[in-house]
């Protein structure tokens, strides 16, 4: 009965996951308007898509502020995760600790807010920035993103061995040459993984976003909550079909490249 039972178990839950973004993809292609309603096999949605001009400038927004924040949260949570733990003695080390790990628990609603208040105030007083756009946007998703890369790079920092830096230290080698040769090599899986949290996380941000943007800065992900609160469009189907396909090669390329090696 347990043997029946699991696989019974598993299907349902695949089913509860995947059931509705494969029913998402299937009516991006239906022809007609009503997403309710099947009017046959269209691509013409597609058509519409890359035609709105709404939605093509607020993906290429969305992309560069995730890449951006990405690449600069990847820098400051390297030296973030290094300093808490290569440096043992450092004043303040457990409340640096808290305050790394404070924005993977706040909620965005606090972290929208604080940002969009110190935003306000620094514009009072140095009369920057001026407005609320692209600038504060990438600002706020650095802002957590680098929390995360932090942690990520913390936990592969951690398990690693100093024998072989201090190996490197006493042969002569600076500890530039070590971090460069040595360390940022050993860590780089760990880099590329933070990198793609904070790059996905940034592209999936609606919340923070909206309270740190300003007028001609729309994310894509606010520009689809928009839609949707007017009713889901069939091209917003369509956007996330290809957004699905674009993970799905992804996950798949990573399943073959992880599979080839040894």
């Amino acid at each position: 009965m347990r043997l029946r039972f699991t696989p019974v178990m598993a299907v349902l839950g695949f089913l509860f996951l995947y059931g509705p973004i494969a029913s998402l993809v299937i009516y991006s292609f239906n022809e007609s308007k009503l997403v309710t309603v099947w009017g046959g096999w269209s691509l013409k949605w597609y058509g519409e898509l890359f035609a709105n001009q709404q939605i093509m400038d607020a993906a290429w927004l969305s992309l560069r502020i995730a890449a951006i924040s990405a690449s600069v949260a990847v820098v400051l949570g390297t030296m973030m995760a290094m300093v808490l733990v290569r440096f043992r003695r450092v004043r303040g080390k457990s409340l640096m600790t808290g305050m790394v790990t404070a924005p993977l628990v706040m909620p965005d609603v606090i972290i929208g807010l604080s940002l969009l208040l110190l935003f306000v105030a620094m514009q009072g007083l140095i009369g920057w920035p001026g407005g609320r756009g692209f600038s504060t946007i990438l600002i706020a998703h650095i802002t957590f993103g680098m929390a995360f890369v932090a942690v990520v790079v913390q936990s592969r920092l951690s398990d690693m061995d100093d024998a072989v830096e201090e190996a490197a230290l006493d042969l002569g080698a600076s500890p530039a040459r070590v971090f460069f040769d040595i360390t940022l090599p050993m860590i780089t899986p760990a880099l590329i993984a933070g990198w793609l949290l904070a790059f996905t996380l940034s592209l999936d941000d609606l919340v923070i976003a909206s309270f740190v943007s300003g007028p001609g800065a729309s994310t894509l992900p606010m520009v689809i909550f928009s839609k949707v609160r007017l009713g889901v469009s069939p091209d917003i189907n369509a956007l996330a079909s290809l957004i699905v396909l674009v993970v799905s090669i992804g996950i798949i390329t990573a399943a073959l490249l992880m599979r080839k090696k040894p």
